[in-house]
């Protein structure tokens, strides 16, 4: 008998289906370092311990988005292993700071079953949580995948579509304990501008690009523990290409961002994303937002910015065309919130 895996297809999933996935991982300034030199990251709440505690923190924690990535990681061998794509996400909440000796796991429960009209394959919909080594839950998401079928003959299952928030209420919005931006150090940070500066509708160029490099992607991936075959075996294509991981593209995106919203530190929730269009080596990502909302919080200091972050090969503003179907150049459509100074 085979001690190996294939991995899960569509059919091997069911409603209320609990997956616990292997194998935790403790967090390190090894991570910080790397992130730090696979994208262009300098948010100075992620860099600086002083900073950190100038706003009521007691040390700096890794980047949200690490914490995103190793959890999502994890979820790889047993979601979307066979995965044809990633299509979406939603009702993501970042709901603590992971911090340098952290030890990260993730469990998903199956939420939502639907095969497509072809027979071939089918969208899976799971509800993702990672938790600390206390148990406490430092995120959790929904994502959505279309993942191939082991027998096309196999049955279908009941279609069970689940029902999602467009947006995470801003009073369902976490804002870590003790974060306190009134004596935030705009000099340090890097730009002046506030949580009021930004005005709902506001679109930010923010005018750099970086060309996605093969080794530098697989590097990424390998650093999140995810095992999508995509990114790795030139032979899963027919165009013998390898697929960046989307969460490549959402990181370089939101480092490029920086450029204009320097003083966006915190990642709260992520209300809705899409992989446009798949990202190869070559591909040169620049970024652009809009900002799409604003809420208080009763953090002392701390604002909420709700952003749409686009990814692009292209020109900043575009993203649909009359028909409402994303441009060929568009690569990602992320929705989130964001905490910065008031």
């Amino acid at each position: 008998m085979s001690k190996t895996t294939a991995g899960r297809f569509f059919e091997d999933y069911r409603i209320g289906q609990i997956i616990t996935h292997a194998v935790p991982r403790t967090v390190s300034g090894g991570e910080r370092a790397l992130y730090h030199a696979l994208y262009p990251a300098r948010t100075a709440l992620y860099s600086s311990d002083e900073f950190a505690r100038d706003c009521g923190l007691a040390q700096s924690p890794v980047d949200d988005l690490i914490g995103f990535h190793i959890v999502f990681g994890k979820t790889v061998p047993d979601v979307s292993l066979n995965a044809i794509a990633n299509l979406g996400y939603a009702e993501g909440r970042f709901l603590q700071p992971v911090y340098p000796g952290d030890s990260l796991r993730s469990h998903s429960e199956v939420i939502g079953l639907k095969q497509n009209s072809n027979g071939k394959s089918g969208v899976v919909w799971v509800r993702t949580r990672g938790e600390n080594q206390h148990g406490a839950t430092v995120l959790d998401y929904v994502r959505w995948v279309m993942v191939r079928k082991r027998n096309p003959d196999a049955p279908a299952p009941d279609p069970v579509v689940p029902e999602l928030n467009a947006v995470v209420a801003p009073q369902d919005l976490i804002v870590p304990a003790g974060l306190d931006f009134t004596r935030y150090d705009f000099a340090l940070a890097g730009e002046p501008h506030r949580w009021g500066d930004y005005e709902i509708g506001e679109r930010i160029d923010h005018v750099d690009g970086v060309t996605v490099q093969e080794a530098e992607h697989m590097l990424a991936t390998r650093l999140w523990q995810n095992t999508s075959k995509v990114h790795f075996d030139t032979t899963q294509r027919a165009d013998g290409k390898l697929l960046v991981y989307g969460g490549h593209v959402i990181s370089m995106a939101r480092a490029l961002s920086f450029n204009g919203l320097a003083n966006a530190q915190m990642i709260a929730a992520i209300n809705a994303g899409s992989h446009a269009n798949p990202c190869f080596a070559g591909d040169t990502i620049r970024a652009w937002s809009e900002v799409l909302d604003r809420a208080e919080t009763t953090a002392p200091g701390v604002g909420a910015l709700r952003l749409r972050l686009v990814a692009t090969k292209g020109a900043a503003g575009v993203l649909k065309d009359e028909g409402g179907k994303y441009h060929p150049d568009v690569l990602l459509d992320l929705d989130y919130w964001v905490l910065m100074p008031v």
